[in-house]
């Protein structure tokens, strides 16, 4: 698999986006929404990727620097044609293997607490993450869950 670095305006990684964002607002109640648009993911402190195999889009992934040291995964998504097949693993160990060159110690996560989020959890805890408070801007919320994964 490749990866491409902030190709937001190629027409596979914009229609994944969008589809993303679309989806997470209409799952996620008011206020506990906390998905970025494209414009959202754009910014400097954030570095995003997407992963290719030959020339179809396998799904993305983006890190956002909460300090030097501390670092937040952010839209992370399969295409669904590439869902089931165990490829979430190969996108969280992409951003991890990123993360560690960018010289990041800890990594966290908000995903929700709902059902419709339930493989996400379970992928995040299938790759080291433990559920942790709630950490940078965010606060306790029944709707979202917490993990952290230390890079030491």
């Amino acid at each position: 698999m490749k990866s491409i670095e902030n190709n937001f305006d190629d027409p596979q990684v914009n229609e994944l986006l969008i589809k993303h964002f679309i989806e997470l607002r209409s799952v996620s109640p008011e206020g506990s929404t906390h998905v970025l648009d494209i414009p959202g993911l754009k910014v400097p402190s954030i570095k995003f990727w997407s992963l290719w195999e030959n020339e179809k889009l396998v799904g993305c992934g983006a890190l956002k620097f909460l300090d030097k040291k501390h670092g937040e995964f952010k839209s992370i998504r399969i295409a669904d044609n590439f869902r089931g097949k165990g490829l979430g693993v190969k996108i969280i160990d992409h951003l991890i293997t990123e993360a560690k060159k960018l010289n990041i110690e800890k990594l966290s996560i908000e995903t929700g607490s709902g059902s419709f989020f339930y493989s996400a959890r379970k992928l995040f805890q299938k790759c080291g993450f433990k559920p942790c408070e709630p950490f940078a801007h965010y606060k306790e919320d029944p709707n979202s869950c917490y993990f952290t994964l230390d890079l030491n």
